[in-house]
């Protein structure tokens, strides 16, 4: 399971980050993917997912349903079930009986991308390499892999 691996590549690619206002150990990431990416990436949103909105970061991202209640932040704990695919259309990771774990320890697509929806709510990510595991592979990820995560927010604490 990839899980471990988009923790841990959060701490490698978090970028420039400023202090959370929770003070719970965590920051917000300012990183920002390069125009080169978010052109390639904007490309294949033309192409496949138009309606997709993309994020000041330079991921896109569709809301499927928003959800209710608090909307995650850097400091919480999240429980979700996702699929997780490369461009390509293979799929790379999946966990559909639901998983928690803290946002602040995720890849920068996701902790710039889950807090857009709120509990029950889903959304599907669309990330480019930098805002995800950048230039090295991980598990069935070849390096600089553009990712698109289905995803069910099950929970926030």
């Amino acid at each position: 399971m990839l899980l471990v691996a988009i923790a841990t590549s959060a701490l490698a690619f978090s970028g420039c980050k400023k202090s959370s206002p929770e003070g719970c150990g965590y920051s917000e990431s300012t990183l920002v993917a390069p125009a080169s990416e978010v052109a390639t990436l904007q490309a294949y949103i033309t192409a496949n997912h138009p309606t997709a909105i993309q994020h000041p970061s330079g991921l896109f991202y569709e809301i499927t349903a928003p959800g209710s209640g608090a909307n995650p932040s850097i400091c919480s704990k999240v429980t979700v079930k996702y699929s997780g695919y490369l461009t390509t259309g293979a799929k790379f990771d999946e966990n559909l009986t639901g998983v928690t774990f803290s946002l602040g320890d995720l890849i920068v697509g996701w902790q710039k991308g889950l807090p857009l929806v709120k509990k029950s709510g889903s959304i599907t990510l669309y990330i480019p390499p930098s805002l995800g595991y950048g230039n090295r592979p991980v598990g069935s990820i070849p390096a600089n892999s553009y990712l698109v995560f289905y995803i069910q927010l099950v929970d926030v604490q």
